[in-house]
């Protein structure tokens, strides 16, 4: 079910993806508080509507908030290829220093902790990289949203 929201009018499209990190210091004394701040820290969101409601002001973003709705989005992410099957639940693997590898974004994906065991939606299939340097059989797959 879709949330009303505030953001910065640069994320305000529908599709687009972001991890909600909670509030900052300069979120104190906002009289908008509780509408920005009404998601669950670290999950994944996308936008799915853009409310007609115009731009309020706002110490973080400098073109200030407008109202979206947004619900939690599934995250695609690099597990251990044995057991990786739909409907299943795994973790990932754990933290990789190989930034440059075309599969970081998957193994370190924004949206999923280390610890945090997810269902798998989807086997999308192999991972982006040729060779893992670390030497895991990987997969890629989707998990489903966080229920938030």
């Amino acid at each position: 079910m879709a949330k009303v929201t505030l953001i910065g009018p640069r994320l305000a499209e529908p599709g687009t993806e972001f991890v909600f990190e909670g509030e900052s210091t300069r979120c104190e004394g906002c009289p908008y508080r509780g509408q920005c701040l009404n998601l669950t820290e670290g999950v994944r969101y996308r936008v799915t509507g853009v409310r007609d409601s115009g731009l309020l002001d706002c110490a973080v973003h400098d073109q200030g908030v407008t109202a979206v709705e947004v619900e939690p989005a599934p995250v695609r992410a690099n597990v251990a290829a044995t057991g990786a099957y739909a409907g299943s639940s795994a973790t990932l693997d754990g933290p990789c220093p190989y930034t440059e590898c075309p599969s970081h974004e998957y193994c370190e994906p924004l949206g999923v902790e280390f610890d945090e065991s997810r269902k798998i939606r989807e086997v999308v299939g192999e991972p982006p990289h040729d060779h893992c340097a670390l030497d895991r059989d990987l997969k890629l797959v989707e998990f489903e949203p966080s229920s938030d």
